[in-house]
């Protein structure tokens, strides 16, 4: 699955390009859901391509956590971070918010 395809570039009806906004989910708590403790080195990516073999998941870490700096890939060493697992759920709730008209 695409999730870029959200962001195409789109001309207004005067042909000015603009960009397409990006909705991210709020992501509801699962009993599914784990939790592991950031180290030196680790970063939202590369966490994403161990849970989710897909490092352009790094938003679903990022978006389920409100104790790591946005914007940041980097997450500082000693945090905790929850892992969301039911990544259907997810995607589904990306999906939803970000139909193409």
């Amino acid at each position: 699955m695409d999730r870029y395809n959200k962001t195409n570039l789109l001309s207004t009806t005067q042909g000015k390009p603009y960009y397409r906004s990006v909705i991210y989910p709020n992501i509801p708590l699962s009993k599914n859901d784990i939790y592991v403790i950031t180290t030196i080195g680790d970063r939202l990516d590369l966490l994403a391509y161990t849970y989710y073999k897909d490092t352009a998941l790094w938003w679903v870490i990022s978006m389920a956590n409100n104790n790591i700096t946005k914007g940041s890939l980097f997450p500082v060493p000693g945090t905790q971070l929850r892992i969301p697992l039911d990544l259907n759920n997810v995607l589904t709730l990306f999906n939803t918010y970000n139909k193409t008209k």
